[in-house]
């Protein structure tokens, strides 16, 4: 991302359900297990407990670290927020391994309108990270690839204003406001990950099971 930070939104999508995809299926089927009883939406909100309180805690770090600590947690929040909604579309019966949450994340997080730019956007990144497009070195200044970088990554993650990007940096308020962004922007996130989910047919491919000898 750091090397091609105008698509970072769109390396971390496809990253995500490549790295995060199996985990979300198998998190989803042992709390099943474990918890027959829970509908569809209890399982999701299992999920999003967990994940709104690690976005929270990162936002706590980030503040005490100062703004170099902002700009990284916008990555953090990013990455635990597409772990969020992956678990939740798992917890709907939706294949979190399959490529069209890549388009999901996209638009539930903003960074597009509608699935059709985001899948766009989507293959242009992919196409660049094949064909080793950011091998080499632009010549940007690094402070100024980071700081592209960390206002993509905090559209991305629901702080949209370069101001509240900077206001974790604050001394001081830092620390409340990291975490009052990070379980903020979360939050709204969940809750359109379970309208999303919950109303689309649920489509999940049966688990992979071990033939009789």
């Amino acid at each position: 991302m750091k090397a091609d930070p105008q698509y970072a939104p769109e390396h971390l999508a496809l990253e995500a359900v490549r790295r995060l995809g199996p985990e979300a299926r198998a998190w989803v089927e042992r709390t099943r297990a474990y918890h027959p009883d829970l509908s569809p939406d209890g399982v999701a909100e299992v999920a999003i407990r967990k994940f709104v309180t690690r976005a929270r805690l990162s936002g706590a770090i980030s503040g005490a670290a100062g703004l170099p600590g902002a700009v990284l947690d916008m990555g953090v929040l990013a990455w635990t927020q597409a772990r969020m909604v992956l678990h939740v579309a798992a917890a709907y019966g939706h294949d979190p391994e399959h490529a069209d949450r890549a388009t999901d994340l996209l638009v539930l997080q903003r960074v597009h309108k509608i699935a059709e730019t985001a899948r766009l956007a989507l293959g242009v990144a992919a196409g660049r990270e094949r064909a080793g497009a950011m091998l080499g070195r632009s010549g940007t200044p690094l402070r100024k690839v980071m700081l592209r970088l960390g206002l993509k990554l905090a559209q991305m993650a629901g702080v949209r204003a370069a101001k509240r990007l900077l206001a974790k940096a604050v001394p001081g308020a830092a620390i409340i406001l990291g975490t009052w962004a990070n379980s903020s922007a979360t939050k709204d996130l969940a809750a359109r990950s379970q309208k999303l989910y919950r109303q689309r047919p649920a489509i999940m491919p049966p688990p992979a099971t071990t033939p009789e000898p």
